[in-house]
């Protein structure tokens, strides 16, 4: 007995099966990580490098001045953040009642033999390329717009008021609510879809707890649906938001890319992403070229923080 057991804890402890294959994943996983990490270190860098002489040159007034001219080697990119920032904010106004209410529609309203193909179709709605819906934008949405909308908003403006000076500019259909509304129609099925799947994870039960209890759908949605999915929702508004900041050529096709700051809701603008597709081509000097790169920089900068902003404003609803 005593040499069986000897026996026992002389023999070598056997390896568990898979643990090579365990570390050998841990180790892959681990340098996708690091490759990814690296990456975006690079794409920092590169951004910085290449347009540091941009911001040698200019300083601050870089980022305050609206001027732009190629010509006399003068670039401000004031005009291209607030185009940028000013056409995301009111598309995410215009697409998130409308997504909210399609998610709401589909989920808790719609007859169960439309619920598969109304999704299906907002989903579709998300692949579209960009460029279809800037041509769409250019030759049918901004004629009608201009005549259906501009023409009449500018008629109707009392002279001298500040309805006129809002409402001013060329009634071509082209400016920064005609880009505005184009961005929308596109984040809005993102908004949407991210929307529905977050309501469809709310286990039944809770709704017919408060069915059970006599509320009425617009109760429930207010008060359970809504607040059960108000963590997850912000990502989704803020996906919405990021995609809507790097859009670039369904806003460079509507848009009217003028480097100016916008003086009415009709005017022309430019974002950052419409400025360095319109002109990164043809920028042949070397002070053009890292103004456009600087232009990146600037435009991640901005992005960066919309995700830091989401990230903090999760945490402090998760904590509460």
């Amino acid at each position: 007995m005593t040499a069986a057991i000897e026996s026992h804890e002389a023999a070598p402890a056997r390896t568990a099966k898979g643990a090579v294959f365990d570390r050998t994943f841990e180790a892959l996983c681990f340098g996708a990580a690091t490759l990814l990490l690296t990456a975006l270190g690079g794409l920092i860098v590169s951004l910085a490098i290449g347009g540091w002489p941009a911001f040698a040159k200019f300083g601050p007034r870089f980022f305050i001045s609206s001027d732009w001219d190629p010509v006399q080697e003068v670039y401000g990119a004031s005009g291209a953040i607030v185009g940028t920032l000013v056409s995301s904010a009111l598309a995410l106004l215009f697409a998130l009642p409308l997504a909210l209410g399609v998610a709401i529609f589909l989920v808790e309203l719609c007859p169960v033999r439309l619920r598969r193909p109304i999704g299906t179709a907002v989903e579709l709605l998300a692949g579209i390329p960009s460029i279809v819906y800037g041509m769409w934008g250019l030759f049918v949405f901004a004629p009608w717009f201009a005549h259906n909308v501009q023409l009449p908003i500018m008629t109707a403006a009392p002279p001298g008021s500040i309805w006129e000076t809002i409402t001013s500019g060329v009634p071509n259909g082209a400016g920064i609510l005609a880009a505005s509304l184009i961005l929308a129609i596109m984040i809005l099925p993102f908004i949407a879809a991210t929307l529905r799947e977050l309501l469809l994870t709310i286990p039944p039960a809770v709704r017919e707890s408060a069915y059970g209890l006599g509320s009425n759908t617009f109760e429930v949605i207010r008060k359970v649906s809504l607040p059960y999915i108000r963590t997850g929702a912000v990502g989704a508004i803020m996906l919405g938001l990021g995609r809507a900041l790097g859009e670039t050529m369904a806003v460079t096709f509507i848009i009217g890319n003028s480097h100016g700051f916008p003086t009415s809701i009709f005017a022309s603008g430019a974002t950052i992403a419409s400025t360095i597709a319109n002109e990164f081509a043809e920028a042949t000097g070397e002070l053009h070229t890292a103004s456009l790169i600087a232009l990146g920089l600037v435009l991640f900068v901005i992005t960066f923080a919309v995700l830091a902003l989401a990230r903090l404003m999760i945490g402090r609803q998760v904590n509460s």
